[in-house]
Formats: structure tokens, sequence, C-alpha cells
């Protein structure tokens, strides 16, 4: 038994036949006519539509000090008609600019959600939220703050985002997702990081205080 994963296939066995364009507003939808090969020989040929979201970055704010991390609520549509409520607890957001790197889309989304400066900044893993319909890319990180200065409600209102701060104990954090009390991916993914390298984040805080 492998103990160690490597795709059979790779972007060189996909024929892309046509990328027709369907929408074009915020976000892009387009339809990709292609062929691949099956595992047990021959090829396949599909039509999928796909929704062309980008990348972008969400970074989870982890106070070291005072033990807290920091979570923001917003309205999100999506979720309408799935979840008790469509106001999400999330982790601070944004979509990548042409130029920016991860980080200083985390540095720029943490001060208009958040309100907060961050110190350092982790990378956690990059990611595809949801591959069968959409191309979005997730870089997830995690970056150093003082929660103290994170309060208040934030956004943009050309945006219009009404976004609120929350500042939460770590293990509480850990607490909502083990009782499935989070819907955002980002979130989750982030918090069972933070859980696994939690003692190692605070034995950097002992060493910088010493």
């Amino acid at each position: 038994m492998s103990t160690v994963w490597n795709p059979v296939f790779d972007q060189r066995d996909v024929r892309l036949e046509q990328d027709e364009p369907l929408y074009q507003g915020f976000f892009r939808l387009h339809r990709l006519t292609l062929s691949h090969p099956r595992f047990e020989g021959g090829r396949v040929h599909i039509q999928r539509e796909i929704l062309d979201r980008g990348e972008a970055v969400c970074v989870l704010l982890y106070d070291p000090v005072a033990d807290t991390v920091v979570l923001v609520e917003q309205f999100r549509a999506g979720a309408l008609g799935k979840v008790e409520s469509p106001w999400l607890l999330e982790l601070v957001a944004g979509i990548v600019e042409p130029g920016e790197s991860a980080e200083e889309v985390a540095r720029r989304e943490s001060i208009e959600e958040a309100g907060v400066e961050l110190g350092p900044v982790f990378p956690i893993t990059g990611y595809l939220p949801s591959p069968g319909g959409c191309d979005e890319w997730i870089e997830l990180v995690c970056a150093l703050v003082d929660s103290r200065h994170a309060e208040g409600v934030h956004g943009l209102d050309s945006e219009g985002e009404d976004i609120k701060v929350h500042v939460i104990a770590a293990q509480d954090a850990f607490a909502l997702v083990r009782d499935n009390r989070l819907r955002n991916a980002a979130a989750i993914i982030g918090l069972q990081w933070l859980e696994l390298n939690h003692g190692r984040l605070q034995q950097m805080r002992m060493s910088d205080e010493t």
C-alpha cells in the first residue's frame, strides 16, 4: 500500500476544444468543451460551466498574547435558504488584485475589515473551494495581531459591506468548529490548523518575551 499520492495525469493530458463566454460581470461564467483520459483507458468528452472567480486571500487573525482570534460577521447571499442564518462568522478575506501578493492582500483587508494591522504572516495552505464548477483559488494564511485594537463595524460602503468584528478566545473558537457552528470553509480549515499549531505559536510568543 502506497502512503504517498501522486496524480496519474496532469494539465498536459487535458484537451481544451472550446472556451465559450456566457456572462461577464463582477465574475465571469464560461463553458468549457474538453476531453481527458479515463483511468481505465480511452477518453471522456465533457462540457462544464465554470464560474471564474480568480484568486482570494483569507487570513486568520491570531493574538498569541491574549490567546484570541479575530473573526468577522457579515451577510452572505449564497447562504440564503441553506443554514439557520445568512450572517456568517468568517475570516478576513479579499480578492487579489493584479500585481498583489497574498501578504499584501492580507494586510490591506485586515485594516479594511477589522481595523487591525498585522505582525508576522504565516502561510497555511492553498486550495480550490469548489473545483467542480468554479476556478477560485484561496490562499489561506495566519497573521499575528494585537486584538485589543479589533472592534466595531467595518467595510466599504461602495461595496455594500457591513462587517462586525468579534474577538473570541482561541479555545472557544475551536469549540465552534467541534460543535458544527461555523459554515465557512476557510474559517474551519484555519481554526483547525491553529489548534494543531497552537502550542508552537504560543512558544514563539514566549521566545519573543524572553
